[in-house]
């Protein structure tokens, strides 16, 4: 007959990592946009339109901050000075 342990105080979970031959297998390569996609990007990107995943100038332009030369005042003490 197999013996029966119980258990009486706080569960602990301990952490095994698996063996490095376990990893995942490296995803398949993505397939190609279908063409009415690719249609689509080519005709915003004609017009000038900001394409999805790209660069977008006027996006960093728009976030960048808008700070002014002399908008803040130069501290006095330098930092390290021992002041």
């Amino acid at each position: 007959m197999p013996h029966t342990y119980y258990g009486t105080g706080p569960q602990r979970r301990v952490f095994v990592p698996r063996p490095a031959g376990t990893l995942q297998p490296p995803a398949p390569p993505q397939q190609q946009d279908p063409p009415i996609y690719r249609d689509l990007m080519r005709m915003w990107a004609d017009r000038g339109r900001t394409l999805p995943g790209h660069h977008d100038p006027e996006w960093i332009r728009l976030a960048a901050p808008q700070v002014k030369h002399g908008q803040f005042s130069v501290p006095r003490d330098q930092p390290g000075d021992g002041r």
